[in-house]
């Protein structure tokens, strides 16, 4: 009887290709299967050396290829691609079986699949995984979602080619159906995040403090070496000290300032929304993004009037630099802890039951938004696992208070040089918002009732309450 896979991969678009590479390098016999065949051929004859491949060329031949209970990776796009798929093996499948989208669907279409493939006796995995097409190849940060069950035969494996950190993998079962899926979302938006502030921290170093972007490239790799160390302030140095081969320029100047994105951003911010969830900081990094891909609107608006940008000088200078560094931890501080309070609200909203500090542990590695600064993470929710926000976490709490001076420093300079800071403003305005003792929402309230008869709450009483305000007297009814 020939041998059987214990996995297999259907999808060999990069990310496919490297996943698979990943399972046969850690002795994992792999099933490959792509719509085009050239794709499963090429990917046998340039790594067939790397581990045991089985390769097949229709979805009956790569089902059959496949041990008990079957367990087949789907790469293929979001969307209409992956039902198309679904559609096409679950008819081959038996009862135990396992079907996991591995790419970056909604996690509400994954909700839906995994309740139909299990009315049909089939277990469907939504996972999520980051580290782009290296992370893929040599250990993703993984977070899969679906029944237990499936995690018993399937986590093994994941765990096996995950990234390490400390010896422990950077995979762990998150929660029932969508919840893989879901925190995958919410991780890119942490990382949309992350992204902003970084980019506002290079442009306000450049524009207020006149560093070269070579220089920043340096004021960064010293960053890297402290309690920002992260993945991406480690490619930010790279990406600012390189130069252009062609125009002799700073990579940076030759690259059109439209920033792109595939969609988890706006996912992140719509079911923020709906959840009720104050993602500001989330939001503002896909706004952000939207602002400068808005180049007729940007061109309509180039002749506004602004302030001049002289550069600091003296005393400023000197401690600019350090000033944004404070500035860009608390501002990460804060985009973290929205992106925590989002799934547990999300988890809430579901009925998944999700471990914060765990999700953090995973991403310490393998994933686009590993940084030191998660371990600090896991051990604020080991400490204290009902942590209502990162931001009254002892240690977060500390630097957050003591880096207050600066951000607002940074903001006023931000601010008087007319720097856009969307990343960097409405981080502290979330944060002077959460610990503030009384908000201006009490007169929202009382606008909302003069013309809506909306009701309000008082402090002083329970119930709600309606003012007649068309009345001379304007008296006050229980609502």
């Amino acid at each position: 009887m020939s041998k059987k896979a214990s996995i297999g991969v259907t999808g060999l678009a990069v990310m496919g290709r490297n996943l698979a590479r990943n399972l046969a390098r850690h002795g994992h016999t792999v099933a490959l299967h792509n719509r085009s065949a050239e794709r499963t051929r090429k990917l046998v004859e340039e790594f067939g050396d790397e581990g045991e491949f089985i390769p097949a060329y229709s979805a009956q031949e790569f089902v059959d290829a496949l041990q008990r209970p079957r367990q087949i990776v789907i790469m293929v796009k979001a969307g209409e691609p992956t039902d198309a798929v679904i559609e096409e093996f679950a008819p081959l499948l038996e009862q135990g079986d396992v079907l996991i989208d591995a790419g970056n669907a909604h996690f509400a279409d994954t909700r839906r699949r995994e309740k139909a493939l299990r009315e049909r006796g089939l277990h469907f995995v939504g996972s999520g995984v980051s580290g782009g097409e290296e992370g893929a190849l040599h250990g993703p940060s993984i977070m899969p979602g679906g029944s237990k069950a499936s995690y018993e035969s399937l986590g093994p494996l994941f765990e096996d080619i995950s990234a390490k950190v400390d010896g422990e993998p950077c995979c762990t079962h998150i929660g029932a159906d969508g919840a893989g899926h879901f925190v995958k979302m919410v991780h890119n938006g942490i990382e949309y995040a992350d992204m902003q502030l970084i980019a506002e921290s290079f442009d306000l170093l450049r524009g207020a403090a006149g560093y070269a972007p070579a220089e920043i490239a340096e004021v960064f790799k010293t960053w890297n070496t402290g309690r920002l160390d992260s993945y991406l302030i480690e490619i930010t140095s790279e990406v600012l000290k390189h130069v252009d081969a062609g125009s002799g320029k700073p990579f940076v100047d030759v690259v059109e300032d439209a920033a792109e994105q595939k969609g988890t951003g706006r996912w992140t911010v719509q079911i923020g929304l709906d959840l009720g969830v104050p993602i500001s900081g989330i939001a503002e990094a896909v706004f952000a993004r939207s602002l400068s891909g808005s180049k007729p609107l940007r061109e309509a608006a180039r002749g506004l009037g602004g302030p001049s940008r002289a550069p600091l000088n003296g005393a400023a200078l000197q401690t600019f630099a350090d000033d944004v560094e404070q500035a860009l931890y608390a501002s990460k501080v804060v985009a973290y802890a929205q992106g925590f309070n989002q799934i547990q609200a999300g988890a809430a909203e579901y009925g998944w039951d999700i471990d914060l500090g765990r999700v953090a542990s995973i991403w310490r590695g393998g994933c686009i938004i590993r940084a030191k600064f998660l371990n600090d993470i896991t051990s604020a929710y080991a400490e204290e696992p009902g942590l209502p926000t990162l931001l009254t976490s002892g240690g977060f709490r500390k630097a957050v208070e003591d880096a207050q001076d600066s951000w607002r420093s940074v903001i006023s300079t931000a601010v008087r040089l007319g720097i856009p800071t969307p990343g960097f403003s409405t981080a502290l305005a979330y944060y002077d918002g959460l610990r503030a003792d009384r908000l201006p929402a009490a007169l929202v309230q009382g606008q909302r009732d003069f013309f809506g008869a909306h009701t309000y709450r008082r402090v002083d009483r329970p119930g709600s309450f309606h003012t007649l305000w068309a009345t001379t007297d304007r008296s006050e009814i229980d609502a």
